[in-house]
C-alpha cells in the first residue's frame, strides 16, 4: 500500500471516530468553526467553487499543540454551517505544509484540467525542518497541488517547488489572485520584514515583480500571511494589502495591519502612512479572504494569539475561526479604512429575538436569562462612557465598553473566567474609535468562549476569546451619563452543529 493511500484511509477512520464526539464540551464554540479534535491555526486555501466554500487550515492531527503542519479541510454552503472533510495535504519530502492559498483556474492556465474540468490549484509553503535545524536560510519554498474533482482529492505537482528560496529565512504564505488587466497570476508573499510580489502566466513559473514594506507599517515581528485585493469606493478601485505580524500587535502578540493604495500589476503604492489594523482585539490573526467570490470580499481569521494559543484550557481541540466578515471601504478625514460586517448568512442562526425601541437613561438590565450564543446590537445618538457587562451565575464577567476621554473602545477579561494560563491574558485591550460622529452603532457576537465587537458599522473591530466556567447568560448596559439607546436587539442564536 502506498504511504499516501495509507494516510488517506487512516484519516477517514479518524474522522469516523471523532464524528461521534459531541460538540458540547466545555468552551466549544457554537457559532464558529473549530476542528473536531487536535490543533488548528491559520486559515488557508479559502476558495469558493460551484456553490461550495472551501476552508483549509493549518492542522496537526496528532496533538493539541503545534506540530508538523498539514492542511485540514472543511466545506460549507453558507460560510456558517461546516462539514469537516479528510485531511487534504500531508507533509512530504519537501517538508511540512505551511500556509497558502487556492484558486479556481477557470481558464486552465496551469494545464492541470482534464476533460473540460477546471482545476482548483493550491499554492503553499513547504517548510523543511531538516534545513531549519541545519540553520540553512532557504528551508522554505513554494509548491502547488491541484484537484480536478472540486477539492475532494489533491495531487502535488511533480516538479515542486515552483518557487525556490533565494536565501530568506522567512519566505512563506503565498496568496495568489488573477490580475485580469495583465492576464497573469499575482503572488503576494511574506519575505521576512516585507512583502514581495511575483507574477506567473500558469502558476508554475514565477517572476519577481517588486517588494513593499521595508520602511512602511509595523515591524515589531515577522511579517506573515499577506493578502492583496481590490475594493471599490465611489467608482474608484482601491487596493488593500493585509499583512499579519507576530509579535507587534497593538494589544500584544499577534495582529493584522493593512495598507490601502494602488497596484498596477507590478508594484503596490500606499496612499498614506497611517498605521491601521483590521481588528484591534488580541484574537484575530492570519486572516485572509476567499478567492473566486467576485466583487464580494469576505475575510476570516484565526481566533487566537501566539502568546497563549497553545496554552488555552481546551482539551480535545485548540482554536476556532472568527465569524466570516464582508469587507468594504469607508473614508474618514481623507483616509480609507476597512469596515468589517458580519456576513448576512449569520442571520439564519437567529432563533429568538427581542427588540426594545428606546432606552433613555443610565442603565439597562436585560430581563430574564439568555440560552446559548447571542447577538446584541443597538444604536446611540450620543456616545458616552459605557460598559456592557456580560455575566454568569458563577460571578464571572466580561466587560466591553467605551471611554470618551481617550476616545477608545475596550475589552476587559480580567474576571472573565479562567485566565491564569498566561500572565497577560486578563490585561485590558483597547482600540481607537475611528468614526467621528457622535452617533454610533454597536454589535456584539457572543459565543461560549469568544466575543466580537463591531462598532460604528465595523470601522472599529475587536475580537477576544475567554474561558468562563459556564456561558454568560445575562448582560447589563451601564453608562456614566445619560445615553439614549435605540433599536436594541437581542437575538439568541442556534448552534451550527445541531
Amino acid at each position: 500500500m502506498k504511504l499516501r493511500n495509507y494516510f488517506a484511509i487512516a484519516g477517514c477512520m479518524l474522522l469516523a471516530t471523532v464524528n461521534a464526539q459531541s460538540y458540547q464540551d466545555l468552551y466549544r464554540p457554537q457559532i464558529h468553526f473549530s476542528p473536531k479534535k487536535s490543533w488548528m491555526n491559520d486559515p488557508n486555501g479559502m476558495v469558493y467553487y460551484k456553490d461550495i466554500y472551501h476552508l483549509f487550515f493549518q492542522y496537526y492531527p496528532e496533538s493539541t499543540v503545534w506540530g508538523p503542519m498539514h492542511w485540514g479541510h472543511a466545506t460549507s454552503k453558507d460560510m456558517v454551517h461546516w462539514q469537516e472533510q479528510p485531511i487534504a495535504l500531508y507533509p512530504d519530502s519537501l517538508g511540512y505544509i505551511f500556509s497558502g492559498s487556492a484558486v479556481a483556474d477557470v481558464n486552465n492556465t496551469s494545464g492541470f484540467g482534464k476533460n473540460g474540468k477546471a482545476p482548483l490549484v493550491a499554492i503553499y509553503t513547504n517548510h523543511d525542518p531538516v534545513g531549519e535545524k541545519a540553520q540553512r536560510n532557504n528551508f522554505q519554498t513554494q509548491s502547488i497541488a491541484y484537484s480536478i474533482d472540486e477539492g475532494k482529492s489533491w495531487t502535488k505537482y511533480e516538479h515542486n517547488p515552483v518557487l525556490a528560496n533565494p536565501g530568506i529565512t522567512d519566505f512563506r504564505d503565498p496568496k495568489v489572485r488573477w490580475y485580469e488587466a495583465g492576464k497573469k497570476w499575482i503572488m503576494t508573499l511574506a519575505t521576512k520584514d516585507r512583502i514581495t510580489f511575483f507574477s506567473s502566466p500558469n502558476l508554475k513559473e514565477w517572476t519577481k515583480e517588486s517588494s513593499f514594506g521595508q520602511d512602511r507599517g509595523a515591524h515589531g515581528g515577522v511579517w506573515e500571511c499577506p493578502d492583496l485585493f481590490p475594493l471599490s469606493y465611489e467608482g474608484r478601485t482601491i487596493w488593500v494589502l493585509l499583512v499579519s505580524i507576530n509579535p507587534g500587535a497593538p494589544n500584544g502578540g499577534s495582529g493584522t495591519q493593512y495598507f490601502t493604495g494602488t497596484f498596477d500589476g507590478h508594484s503596490f503604492m500606499p496612499d498614506d502612512n497611517q498605521l491601521k489594523w483590521i481588528d484591534y482585539g488580541r484574537d484575530d490573526y492570519a486572516g485572509v479572504t476567499w478567492s473566486n467570490t467576485g466583487n464580494r470580499i469576505v475575510f476570516l481569521g484565526w481566533m487566537s494569539n501566539w502568546m497563549y494559543g497553545q496554552a488555552v484550557p481546551t482539551q480535545a481541540w485548540r482554536s476556532a475561526n472568527t465569524i466570516p466578515r464582508q469587507l468594504s471601504l469607508k473614508k474618514v478625514n481623507g483616509s480609507y479604512y476597512l469596515a468589517s460586517d458580519p456576513v448576512k448568512e449569520l442571520n439564519t442562526l437567529v432563533a429568538n429575538s427581542k427588540t426594545v425601541n428606546a432606552v433613555d437613561g443610565k442603565n439597562y438590565n436585560y430581563p430574564g436569562k439568555l440560552n446559548g450564543p447571542f447577538r446584541l446590537s443597538f444604536n446611540v445618538d450620543n456616545l458616552v462612557d459605557h460598559n456592557i457587562i456580560l455575566s454568569n451565575s458563577n460571578g464571572e464577567k466580561l466587560i466591553i465598553g467605551y471611554e470618551k476621554s481617550s476616545n477608545q473602545f475596550f475589552i476587559d477579561r480580567s474576571k472573565s473566567g479562567e485566565t491564569n494560563f498566561e500572565q497577560s491574558f486578563g490585561n485590558k485591550q483597547i482600540a481607537p474609535r475611528i468614526a467621528t460622529s457622535a452617533k454610533s452603532s454597536i454589535t456584539l457576537y457572543i459565543d461560549v468562549s469568544s466575543v466580537e465587537l463591531f462598532a460604528d458599522n465595523g470601522l472599529t473591530v475587536m475580537t477576544s476569546i475567554m474561558f468562563p466556567s459556564k456561558p454568560y447568560d445575562s448582560f447589563l448596559i451601564e453608562s456614566g451619563a445619560k445615553m439614549t439607546i435605540q433599536n436594541l436587539s437581542v437575538d439568541e442564536l442556534k448552534s451550527i452543529w445541531k
